[in-house]
């Protein structure tokens, strides 16, 4: 039992190429320096002194930002490649979180926030068309699980010791950790994996969508209905990151260390279970399967609360059920909407896919805390349910088409 276990997991991590494993390296460094955006919303209440409702307007210039980097991205890649997307995106973001730190009005904040994620999701479109062209339609799922596991690795040291130095140090010293990984993740980025671009291959031939990348990405019926299932799903699972760390503080009672080993705790479990997940599960279900499995896993994770109260145990167990929903979605998700690209179009596709999380980054911390602050946590569970709900059986009507 135990050389099958080992055997499907040395399995899970073969076959990539050197340039996936470089990228991987590359997210690695930067999401471990991730410590503003988690705490955010809880330095904007606790210490700005900003209202929910303030908290979550600042949140929304984040998406806001979000969505024009995303479009800026994909322009850029489609027109100069991934590689200085990438390189710059990471230079500059890091510049401006350490900037972040040293504003304290509102609008100023606003601003501030708007053109960090402006210049930080311009890296997202360039990123996943970087992992299309390195990896093979056969192990595109897993390619992006293996950034997934180096995300989630930095996942789970960023905000333990953002959250660490937040409740020892104070909140200024995140904003230069957050600043400098950025940077220190562009340099190696540089260095590491010279400017190359690949060649292009045919059109790609996996599940559901090459016959459909020939048209403009905005004239994809078939892909414009999935990117709103994407971000439906997106504005659910996005609640973790503006509004549970709140829920957490006000409601669970607990400090910014426990928050964070909580979210460290989402991070190690995808980083060890991801990818042998993946590779079992993709041969036996078909992506629209997974999906939607996933989707009600993420709302019933926070529907725990309204059923059993909002106690630590129950924290402990949404952040499980989280995060499977998470491993049987995201990743599935990202390999469908790639399905639906080729190579001389990728940037267009990848642009709106990021830009439909962009929205959800605008509307998921406006709806979750506005709807906490207004009508209370509960109903904005029910809500989010019901949102995984459609989700649910959106992907259901994919997957009978």
């Amino acid at each position: 039992m135990v050389q099958r276990t080992l055997t499907l997991y040395r399995n899970s991590f073969r076959g990539f190429s050197r340039e996936i494993w470089l990228l991987s390296a590359v997210m690695l460094i930067n999401r471990s320096g991730t410590m503003v955006i988690p705490f955010l919303s809880v330095y904007l209440t606790q210490i700005k002194g900003y209202s929910l409702g303030q908290a979550g307007w600042v949140m929304s210039c984040f998406g806001a930002g979000s969505v024009l980097g995303s479009y800026i991205g994909g322009r850029l890649t489609d027109r100069t490649g991934f590689y200085q997307v990438q390189f710059w995106s990471l230079l500059l973001s890091g510049m401006a979180f350490i900037a972040l730190g040293y504003v304290d009005s509102l609008a100023a904040i606003c601003a501030v926030v708007f053109i960090t994620s402006t210049i930080a999701d311009a890296f997202r479109p360039a990123n996943m068309s970087a992992v299309a062209a390195y990896s093979r339609p056969e192990n595109r799922t897993r390619a992006l699980a293996l950034l997934r596991l180096a995300i989630n690795l930095g996942w789970a040291i960023g905000p333990a010791v953002g959250g660490l130095l937040a409740a020892s140090i104070g909140y200024g010293l995140l904003f230069w950790a957050d600043g400098l990984t950025c940077m220190a993740a562009a340099l190696f980025f540089r260095f590491a994996l010279p400017e190359k671009q690949p060649a292009e291959s045919s059109r790609d031939q996996d599940g559901g969508g090459g016959l459909l990348a020939a048209s403009p990405a905005y004239r994809d019926r078939a892909f414009l209905f999935f990117l709103l299932l994407t971000f439906l799903n997106a504005v659910a699972f996005m609640q973790l990151f503006g509004t549970l760390p709140v829920f957490f503080k006000q409601e669970v009672s607990l400090d910014e260390g426990m928050i964070g080993r909580l979210m460290a705790m989402n991070g190690l479990v995808i980083a060890i279970i991801e990818m042998p997940l993946i590779f079992v599960v993709e041969k036996r279900f078909r992506i629209s399967q997974l999906i939607s499995v996933g989707t009600l896993l993420i709302g019933a994770a926070y529907m725990l609360f309204n059923l059993f109260g909002p106690v630590i145990g129950i924290a402990f167990a949404c952040m499980i059920l989280m995060t499977v929903g998470e491993m049987l979605s995201l990743p599935f998700v990202a390999t469908m909407a790639l399905n639906f690209t080729n190579d001389n179009n990728r940037g267009q596709y990848m642009a709106l896919f990021t830009m439909a999380y962009s929205v959800a980054h605008i509307a998921a911390p406006s709806i979750g805390l506005q709807v906490a602050g207004h009508f209370g946590f509960s109903t904005l569970w029910y809500l989010i349910m019901g949102f995984c709900l459609l989700v649910w059986a959106g992907f259901r009507y994919l997957d009978r088409k």
